[in-house]
Parts: structure tokens; sequence; C-alpha cells
């Protein structure tokens, strides 16, 4: 005849100090509720109950009541109170995948695709997609991103932003500088049906479609002073608008002031005619800036403000209307001009571009 015998649980002794933080544990509002299961538990023990018998009074499992008799055997009440060490990745070996991470991610591309995601490059590597995740987040790495740039070959590029940057900087005395420069082909567009308006849990819409209603060219030179915009929209952009545009700037302007106009390498800025009107109105001097560098011209982003406030969204029906509606924002803007300020010094730009080239160069090389 088999006999079954039970496993007893090994008895408990606590002192009275242990006993009373146990008890303080159990009923403690603020004591996290893994430890208040824990404390009862040796408790129960203390009182002779066996492990199953502790695991139906407190509806928990067996080797719970176990684990944690065992464990205040052997390490008493600080064993209860925190979490055993849990053994994870060797140190080296994160860092080594981290390392291996950033490497992939910034000098390699996946065979069929042009950048990695978290998951492909997971797959690739062995590891989980919420570590690649954290690395790249760790690092400032968003592969899925990419803006667009242009460095400027232009022979003279130190000269010329030496020569920009220096008037916005220390404009001469007893002078005007303007940024000036045209946005042309500006499309007078008629969405095809009423957009939705913005409400709660909803942004604006509008369609996708269009229909063409026209364009026009905006003539634009901003003082770098005060900031008040001098403007002309007119159909087309050849040097015969520019010579009206600058005959503009020349009435609207004090004549016993200098004028120094900062502009782009476009071809109209440099044309024969236009070069004679130069040197027939003495008080104005031409800046070029270095070519590919429209962020050099501080015009261009009152262009950009005036596209994304007035222009983008808008729905005009005829070229009138966008003209009326471009005249409108400027006219705002001058009630109460505000100047675009220039900060960064030439010799920081320069320094700047020149890393640029020598890392395209580098990669070119590759």
């Amino acid at each position: 005849m088999l006999e079954w015998r039970m496993r007893i649980a090994p008895a408990i002794f606590l002192t009275e100090s242990e006993r009373a933080r146990l008890q303080k544990l159990a009923r403690g509002r603020s004591t996290p509720a893994k430890v208040v299961l824990r404390a009862r538990i040796v408790l129960l023990g203390v009182s002779g109950m066996q492990n199953q018998d502790i695991a139906l009074e407190l509806e928990t499992s067996t080797p719970t009541v176990a684990l944690w008799r065992t464990r205040f055997l052997a390490l008493r009440v600080p064993g209860i109170e925190r979490d055993a060490s849990r053994p994870g990745r060797p140190r080296k070996d994160r860092r080594q995948l981290e390392q291996m991470i950033i490497e992939k991610t910034t000098r390699t591309r996946p065979s069929n695709a042009t950048h990695w995601s978290t998951r492909t490059l997971a797959a690739d590597i062995g590891v989980d997609h919420v570590f690649v995740h954290r690395v790249w987040r760790a690092h400032g790495l968003q592969p899925h991103r990419v803006r667009s740039f242009k460095l400027s070959r232009d022979p003279d590029f130190a000269t010329k932003v030496a020569d920009v940057v220096g008037l916005y900087l220390n404009p001469p005395e007893h002078a005007l500088v303007f940024s000036v420069d045209e946005k042309s082909q500006i499309q007078a567009l008629d969405r095809t049906q009423p957009g939705l308006p913005i409400k709660k849990g909803r942004c604006g819409t509008m369609t996708h479609d269009y229909k063409r209603n026209g364009t026009t060219t905006l003539f634009a030179a901003i003082e770098m002073l005060e900031g008040n915009v001098i403007s002309e929209c007119m159909p087309r952009h050849r040097h015969q608008e520019w010579i009206r545009f600058l005959d503009r700037i020349d009435r609207e302007t004090d004549g016993g002031l200098e004028i120094h106009l900062i502009a782009d390498n476009y071809a109209t800025h440099k044309h024969p005619r236009v070069r004679r009107w130069i040197a027939r109105h003495s008080r104005f001097h031409m800046h070029f800036i270095p070519t590919s560098s429209s962020w050099l011209n501080i015009i261009e982003r009152f262009f950009r403000d005036l596209t994304t406030k007035r222009i983008r969204r808008g729905s005009f029906g005829s070229e009138q209307e966008l003209v009326k509606a471009i005249q409108e924002y400027i006219n705002e803007h001058n009630r109460n001009p505000k100047p675009f300020v220039w900060t960064a010094e030439a010799d920081k730009i320069i320094e700047k571009v020149g890393r640029a080239r020598a890392a395209l160069d580098t990669a070119r090389s590759r």
C-alpha cells in the first residue's frame, strides 16, 4: 500500500519588531499591494497554516506562498519589501548592440528600401524593435525624416556672405537697406468644391483639385531697419518689370538716402539695361547673395509667411482677387511692421558651410 506524505512548510518564528513591521505592512493603505500580500503570507505562516491553505485564504497560488515564505526565512523583512534583482543582458553586450544600431542606421541602407524602419533594422540585427526605437530616440536618429539642402559652389561665397551679412548686422549711416526679389507665377487657384470649416475634433478641409484662374508675379522689397514692404504685382517678370519696380523704390524713398539692394543672381537683375539704370541712379547699390543661397535673402522669409498665411489655403476666382488678397496682406503688415532680425555672423556661416562641404566631399569619395 502506497503512503502519501505531504511536504511540510518550514516553521516561521518572528521577533517582536519583525511582527510589528509585518503587521504595519499588511495594513498599510499606501503600501504596494504586492508587499501587502507578502506580509500576510508570512503572518499566516507564523500561525502554522500550510501553503495550500494560505493560498486559498489569500486567493493566490501555492508556489507564490512557498516563494515568499522561503524568501523571508533567508532575508527576513527586507527580503519581502523589495524585489530580487533579475538577470539581464550584460551591459557590455547592450553597448555593443547600441553601437551596431547606430552604425547601421547612419551608414547603411536596407537592400529594398531607402532607409531603415525600427522593425526592418530589428529583424536584420535580431533584436526587439522597441529596443531599436529607444536607441534612436536616445541619439536623436530619425531615418524616416529628410530635409533638402544645396551647398553653394560660388567661388566668391565668403566675400558675398561677408558683404550681405555686414549690411544686415551693421547697416551704413544715411542709407536704407532692402532685401528684394520677385515671387513669380503665383497662381490664382479656385477650389472645385467649398471646404468644410474647422470644428472640434476635426481640422478644416479643402479639395485637392482646383481650377486655375491666372497668375501674377509679386515684386517686393523689405526695408531691414523697420520692416516696411514696398510691393507691386505685375503679370510678367522680365527686366522691364524689374526696372519699373526699381523706379517705384526710387519714388517711395527719401532721395537724400543711399539705397542698398540685396538680391539673388536671377538674370533679370543683371540685365544690361538694368545695369545702365543702376549707373544712372548713383544712390543705388546692388549686393548679390552667393548662388544657391536663397536662405541668405530675408525677403524669402516674408514670401514664406505670405504663402502660408494668405495664399496656400486661399481660393481665388480671378487674378484680380489674388492680387487684392496679396495687397491686403502687405497693407496689414505695413500698418504694424516688424523687421526680420538677422543674428548669424558671417564667420560662423562660412565655417559651417566649410564643414558641410568637407562632409559632402567625404561622402562622395566613399
